[in-house]
């Protein structure tokens, strides 16, 4: 590598500790017998400085050096009038400015096709508009000798809608300057929350390294994320799969006002990578030209080696955190660094070093600066109204989304599952069913449905050992697959993050979170990013994701492993929640969640594993529809709502207590997913209603089921509506107490009598 150091990178602020680490000097102890004895130990993972000479510029091509420069001006001329309009008030929200940035995004971009991928931060101006750009430009376009393009109107004027929150927009206007997506050109999201986008990339990568595609996915990230355990996931992740992901964090040495030097000892980012066996380069970020090499590096190593690598660009954001001010005027940085850096700035130093060279002169920057004046001002003027009249301007009404489509692309209708055969156990023949295990049932279903679909494969802590994982859930498909079951490390949010780029990149990943406790280890993939995805960026792609998980409350395994997550998934409108409770209905909901292209939750019951019931003796191909309850028992006094372990235990409850109950098994759990229909229909007819649950109160969905089902039935209902639930604490490990924290066949029982007691008794 003719442009790399292989000496390791200066020591900068890290302070004589770090200093003696990077040297190999032990600390003084004051025993030398004791200092003798530590011999220095060294890494196999290489770690560079790239050093960028007169002779690498001189080796690019005029015309690419020309449209970096196309691109430089024009995205610094951008965010100027961005930032004006945000202090005009017609920008609604923050305006996170990459001035001073940008030069190192225009070279990085410079070397990625449009089927590479990228993903960023809330400040990704810089990088989506040089990725957008070179996707919209032929490769025989020459900026001073070509028109105006149509396409880089296009990228300016829907890029600035999307960030007025307008409909002509990438997402409608509902990404606004933080959520930007255009996947045509390879840019699959930004992110808001600080470290959630490292392990997507890994998963885009990891999907194309599945399918056997030459294409590199690159993480941009700040050195604030850098401090998160999501982005060490994300990379040791990278690495121990060998994924083509490009980690590429700008130090711009301020999380917000925060110093690199109080976020860590160890202020060479480009370190982070060595411990996990990632190869690092670290670069100077002011450098159009040393960004292009560094990125063109990066991907000769992955092209390589086959792994990830990451790049530090050592850079500067002259402004705030957000907004049009210097942070030397929030007193985090005193205007003599300002002025240091600010004389390194791309936007002087990239035309100088052109000019240097002889690819263009003054008239040919002026002309690139018109250009990019024009460009801005004609994709505003058909964004608002009296535009340029600081005054006046306003943006044009008709551009604002429908009010009405605000809910629009939470979810999907389910329509690719029309045309899947729909068929219940009760309609099937009894000569063409046979008994079968609730658990086994489990993973034969998954295995069938790997072998019809090379889309799917599973993710998660030990599922690829212990003849199944922990709960005997993928019990023989590493004989059949053992490249599409992947035991993971103990990390949720790094794998479930993992699971969402890969979906995003055409795969069905289905994730086993071992507890439902768990999920909240991964609640920020979970929530903030696998439930909001769609919806945030205009609704219109698929986010088929699966999730897994098994509940164990009254097994002993106490307060952090026996939860039932279904009540915190519920609060997140995006996933579609399963409850099965018999073998022949996980089959078909299993079967319809993995076609399905929202978010599943599938919730199995520890309780049920050993069941055993009647499924198909042959043709396991069939779904139970999402969305469809069924009536488990039929009866004239009260209607149950229950799902789970407790379906069967209702149905004891009303055959001991000798009241006439039906009892509805919700199977679909998701607040915009229950099957009001067939709920009406029997609170008509029995005119009271009964929630019962086996988890704690706290978690449940009860409250929720209670709340809209009095608004919906009111008028049919002549009785409150009675909750049947655990207690308010968390199930412990002592068997008596647990016990008492879940509801139980006793408390079915007596609160069925009181109900029937409280309506007059018996029918």
């Amino acid at each position: 590598m003719k442009h790399i150091d292989d000496g390791a990178a200066p020591a900068s602020s890290a302070g004589t500790a770090g200093k003696r680490a990077a040297s190999g000097t032990p600390p003084r102890s004051g025993d030398d017998a004791m200092t003798s004895r530590l011999a220095a130990l060294k890494t196999k993972t290489p770690w560079w400085r790239l050093n960028v000479s007169a002779a690498d510029a001189r080796a690019i091509e005029p015309r690419e050096m020309t449209v970096m420069l196309e691109q430089l001006i024009l995205i610094r001329r951008f965010e100027e009038k961005l930032l004006k309009l945000s202090v005009a008030g017609i920008l609604h929200g923050p305006a996170h400015s990459s001035i001073g940035q940008d030069g190192a995004a225009v070279g990085a971009m410079s070397v990625l096709g449009s089927a590479d991928k990228i993903n960023g931060t809330h400040r990704m101006h810089h990088q989506f508009l040089a990725k957008a750009l070179n996707h919209a430009t032929p490769a025989d376009y020459a900026p001073l000798a070509s028109a105006t393009l149509d396409a880089h109107r296009e990228v300016v004027h829907r890029t600035y809608a999307e960030i007025l929150g307008l409909t002509p927009g990438y997402c409608g206007g509902r990404g606004g300057s933080m959520h930007l997506r255009y996947p045509e050109a390879g840019i699959y999201g930004s992110n808001a929350i600080v470290g959630g986008n490292p392990s997507h990339a890994v998963g885009y990568a990891f999907a194309d390294k599945l399918r056997g595609h030459d294409h590199v996915s690159v993480a941009f990230f700040g050195d604030g994320a850098m401090q998160s355990g999501a982005a060490y996931e994300a990379m040791n992740l990278a690495a121990l799969y060998g994924t083509p992901t490009i980690f590429f964090v700008e130090n711009n040495l301020y999380a917000v006002s925060t110093h690199v030097s109080e976020q860590t000892r160890e202020t060479r980012l480009s370190a982070r990578g060595l411990s996990l066996g990632v190869p690092a380069i670290e670069f100077d970020g002011m450098d159009v030209v040393a960004a292009r090499l560094a990125m063109q590096e990066a991907r000769a190593i992955v092209r390589r080696d086959g792994g990830p690598v990451l790049l530090e660009a050592q850079t500067y954001r002259y402004l705030h955190q957000s907004g049009a001010l210097k942070g030397s005027a929030f007193r985090y940085r005193d205007k003599e660094e300002e002025e240091a850096w600010q004389a390194r700035d791309p936007i002087l130093t990239f035309p100088a070093q052109l000019k240097a060279l002889g690819v263009i002169d003054d008239a040919g920057i002026a002309a690139l600066e018109r250009r990019a004046d024009e460009l801005i001002d004609g994709a505003l003027e058909r964004l608002l109204e009296h535009y340029g009249d600081e005054k006046s301007q306003r943006i044009r009404p008709e551009l604002w989304p429908d009010p009405a489509s605000v809910d629009t692309g939470i979810r999907g209708d389910l329509g690719e599952l029309a045309g899947q055969r729909a068929v219940e156990l009760e309609d099937q023949a009894p000569a063409g069913l046979a008994d079968a295990k609730f658990q086994d049932v489990i993973s034969r279903a998954m295995l069938l449905n790997m072998q019809r679909d090379d889309g799917i494969f599973i993710l998660g802590e030990d599922v690829h050992r212990l003849k199944g994982g922990t709960a005997g859930a993928t019990k023989d498909i590493g004989d059949h697959f053992p490249e599409r079951l992947i035991g993971t490390p103990i990390c949720e949010n790094g794998f479930t993050g993992l699971a969402l780029g890969a979906a995003l990149n055409g795969m069905r990943p289905v994730v086993e979170i071992m507890y439902p406790d768990f999920a909240l280890v991964a609640a920020d993939q979970l929530f903030n990013q696998i439930a909001k995805v769609r919806h945030m960026f205009g609704g219109k792609f698929a986010v088929p994701v699966l999730v897994r998980s098994r509940v164990t409350a009254g097994t002993g395994y106490g307060s952090q492993h026996s939860m039932d997550a279904s009540g915190l998934f519920a609060q997140y409108p995006g996933w579609r929640i399963l409850a099965p409770s018999r073998p022949y209905d996980y089959i078909g909901l299993l079967n319809a969640a993995l076609r399905c292209d929202d978010p599943v939750l599938i919730v199995e019951y520890n309780d049920l594993f050993k069941k055993v019931d009647k499924v198909p003796a042959g043709d396991w191909d069939y779904i139970v529809p999402i969305g469809r309850a069924r009536v488990a028992r039929e009866g004239a006094r009260c209607t149950i709502l229950t799902y789970g372990v407790m379906v069967e235990t209702c149905c004891q409850a009303a055959e001991r207590t000798g009241i006439d109950a039906q009892v509805i098994d919700l199977r679909t759990l998701d607040p915009l997913g229950i099957d009001w229909e067939t709920i009406e229909a029997g609170v008509r007819r029995t005119q009271a209603l009964m929630i019962v649950e086996q988890t704690t109160r706290g978690t449940s969905i009860g409250s929720r089921l209670a709340s809209d089902a009095q608004s919906r039935l009111f008028d049919w209902l002549d009785h409150e509506i009675v909750h049947v639930t655990g207690s308010n604490s968390s199930p412990v490990v002592s068997k008596v107490l647990e016990r008492a924290a879940l509801a139980d066949a006793q408390a079915v029982e007596t609160a069925l009598r009181s109900l029937d007691a409280r309506r007059g008794g018996s029918r």
